[in-house]
């Protein structure tokens, strides 16, 4: 049995819809959803010049009775093409209906999937960075550690972590339980 964290966001459209609909999609996987939260959206204008909109995120954790830790990606892939997620490649921080990283995954014992493929790198090699992926998970997963960086509590009150997180605002009229 393979455990996964993957983090959803949406900038694009009904963002809380696409939220929940990925977390409807995973029903039978998931062990825990995190609360909702909005954050800004990165990587300043697009080539026409216009801001992207903000980001509602969440963090879930979820299981797969296979052994194969790469059902994860192909799963992130398809409810990103369910959202009609369509990529940019003259924009990298394009809008996104729905964007869903696969942050970790832990193998049938319990070791952490360490992955230097560029198609599936594991841990997700930006995850420590990221306020809006640390600060959810910590709902779900207070004592957790993002394999080859440590301790949640400890990342998130680190820079550039802790100074992203004034900007990261929780969402609680957002309910993403299935």
């Amino acid at each position: 049995m393979t455990r996964a964290v993957l983090a959803l966001g949406s900038n694009s459209g009904d963002r809380a819809a696409h939220l929940r609909s990925a977390v409807a999609a995973l029903a039978e996987q998931l062990i825990a959803v995190s609360g909702g939260y909005e954050s800004p959206a990165w990587g300043g204008p697009g080539p026409d010049g216009r801001e992207s909109a903000p980001y509602l995120n969440a963090v879930l954790l979820a299981v797969d009775a296979g052994t194969d830790p790469t059902v994860w990606l192909e799963r992130a892939r398809a409810l990103e093409r369910d959202a009609g997620r369509v990529r940019d490649p003259d924009w990298r921080y394009a809008p996104r209906t729905l964007d869903v990283d696969v942050i970790a995954v832990w193998n049938d014992g319990g070791a952490p999937v360490i992955s230097d493929d560029p198609e599936f790198t594991l841990p997700h090699p930006r995850a420590h960075l990221r306020a809006f992926v640390l600060r959810p998970w910590l709902d779900i997963q207070p004592y957790a550690q993002l394999p080859g960086h440590g301790w949640l509590y400890d990342l998130v009150r680190a820079d550039p972590i802790a100074a992203d997180l004034p900007d990261l605002r929780p969402r609680a009229d957002l309910s993403l339980e299935p």
